[in-house]
């Protein structure tokens, strides 16, 4: 930095005098992130990095002019105090308007809220902070330090580094000011063309962080053993193990050592350690991988639904919508098997979407549970209570405590239920014994039907109605694109009945909010910005001319993403 400055300044006390405003403007940030209860993080921090060439603008404006001064007026019998201040005066309302506008540039992300309001505020506020110590450092401090520093008389030049450069510039200027309609032309078509690529740009909440673990979350049919997932967590470790960018793998089944971290035994979650990325193959980028890997789990270890994502995007995910995937399409009803009809078609629909990946629907069937319906008037005819039928079936099914064994100073409840055996055979719980009035023991088969029947595993709740998700992540291509296009073949081949619709959920739900919320704000923040410059030129003419630059601007932007 302080190199750079010399370069473009050519005096090393004028550098010396703009490196100082640097210390001073991210001490009086600190100062405001602590009135204001801002923590050092790593956006707030990032967003002094971001702010160091914004910071020094006033400060060099000051120099640059005062040095104006100092070599136009060096005949003139004046104190270097007194030209100091009239130089001061001189630029003091630009200056203060230049940086105001910068600040406000800001205002879009102040109002952000929700997940992106806590990643990107931060960041606003503080480069806010420190612009506005710059200001006043530009404002009172380069002016002292720049009498004390300097005097009348010296020799003023142009550094070497702006002669240069001025050479190259003015033939330029002087070639596009000869033909001003042809380069407003070609400023015209370039804009009006980079409109017409705008649709076909792609939207995504936030950038893919590569943390360089990946995590596979692969979920077997409800009721799967533990012996059963234990065996294909090792089938998955030893198919991941064969990529060579792979350096170890482990699984983990059910509940993790977090205690907010439950799972059911029929998940099993298989953490990927990677090799850094200069050792990868040529051929294999991050994407990639994760597709090849995927690819070769469906086709060896069938029968699985995958979710391949990293373990901070997953909790990440989860913490948005309650899925651990990027993208939810949220179906909402009440009758379960329409819903699980409706959630089929989605995921169908979703695996023909380019960039859709690691589509699952949500297991809501597929839970064996047993199901009594008691027959009051056989249980009438042997003196048999409802409550007395129940209290069996629980205590043989359930368990229920039978007393206690005393050990010393311990003691341990005895648990009384049927073996594990029994337990599991419908065929068994319908000989349960209940004892009559007569004292005669009756199976339950007689007094009840019992009948064993797949119903819902989990039924989900939200908005005042039934829910079923369909989970997918998105690799290739840009989110908001995937759902524009599942959200249209929706809309033209899914029959929904009425009081049933879907929502986007997950990471463009909130992408969703902030763009509305972007769409308001963003012109509002360039009204302001065009009404400074209004302010600070008196002039509407000049105003409009300066204000031009910014759709130029978004042409260079525009190239940049395509």
């Amino acid at each position: 930095m302080l190199v750079f400055l010399y370069l473009f300044l050519g005096n090393i006390r004028s550098t010396l005098i703009v490196v100082a405003t640097l210390p001073l403007s991210v001490l009086f940030a600190f100062i405001a992130m602590r009135i204001s209860g801002l923590s050092a993080n790593l956006m707030s921090l990032g967003g002094l990095a971001i702010g160091i060439g914004m910071m020094v603008d006033g400060a060099v404006v000051m120099i640059e002019n005062i040095f104006r001064h100092l070599e136009e007026r060096s005949e003139e019998k004046v104190s270097v105090l007194r030209l100091v201040g009239e130089s001061a005066r001189e630029v003091a309302r630009p200056i203060v308007f230049a940086i105001g506008i910068i600040i406000i540039v800001f205002l879009p992300l102040f109002t952000l809220q929700g997940v992106e309001g806590k990643l990107f505020s931060p960041m606003a506020y503080t480069i806010s902070f420190a612009l506005i110590g710059a200001l006043l450092l530009a404002l009172t401090l380069v002016p002292v330090l720049a009498s004390l520093s300097f005097k009348m008389g010296g020799q003023h030049k142009e550094p070497k580094l702006v002669l240069f450069l001025n050479r190259l510039y003015k033939p330029v200027v002087n070639t596009v000011v000869k033909a001003p309609k042809i380069v407003m032309g070609v400023a015209v078509i370039a804009f009006a063309g980079s409109l017409l690529l705008f649709p076909y740009l792609g939207s995504e909440f936030v950038p893919t962080l590569r943390e360089g673990t990946f995590q596979i979350r692969s979920t077997l049919p409800p009721g799967a053993s533990l012996e059963s997932a234990i065996k294909y967590g090792k089938r998955i470790q030893s198919v991941v193990d064969e990529f060579p960018e792979v350096t170890g793998t482990y699984a983990r089944i059910g509940r993790a050592e977090v205690g907010g971290d439950p799972e059911p035994v029929n998940v099993v979650a298989t953490l990927v350690n990677l090799k850094p990325l200069d050792q990868w193959r040529e051929d294999v980028s991050y994407e990639d991988l994760q597709s090849r890997i995927a690819e070769s789990l469906d086709e060896r270890v069938p029968g699985l639904a995958n979710n391949l994502s990293q373990p901070i995007q997953l909790r990440t995910d989860e913490l948005l919508s309650g899925v651990q995937a990027q993208l939810v399409a949220s179906i909402f009803g009440d009758d379960l098997d329409e819903l699980g009809r409706i959630g089929k078609e989605v995921a169908a629909l979703a695996n023909d979407v380019p960039g859709a990946t690691d589509v699952r629907a949500q297991q809501s069937a597929g839970k064996k549970q047993i199901v009594i319906r008691p027959d009051r008037e056989v249980l009438a005819q042997f003196g048999i209570s409802i409550d007395n039928l129940m209290s069996t079936v629980e205590t043989g099914i359930g368990g229920k405590g039978a007393g206690l064994v005393f050990d010393g100073v311990r003691r341990f409840e005895i648990f009384a239920r049927l073996q594990e055996s029994y337990r599991g055979s419908i065929d068994e719980i319908r000989k349960l014994p209940l004892r009559g009035n007569s004292g005669e023991l009756i199976p339950l088969s007689r007094v009840a039907d019992v009948e064993m029947y797949a119903g819902p595993k989990k039924i989900s709740r939200s908005n005042a109605s039934r829910r079923q998700y369909v989970q997918m992540n998105v690799r290739g291509r840009d989110m908001g694109g995937v759902v524009q296009d599942l959200r249209k073949r929706i809309e033209e081949q899914v029959d929904m009945p009425p009081g049933y619709f879907v929502e986007f959920g997950g990471q463009f739900e909130n992408q969703e909010r902030a763009m509305a919320r972007l769409a308001i704000v963003v012109p509002i923040t360039l009204a302001l910005i065009f009404l400074l410059l209004f302010s600070a030129f008196s002039s509407l003419r000049y105003a409009a001319l300066i204000f031009m630059n910014v759709p130029l601007r978004l042409l260079v932007a525009l190239s940049r993403c395509l």
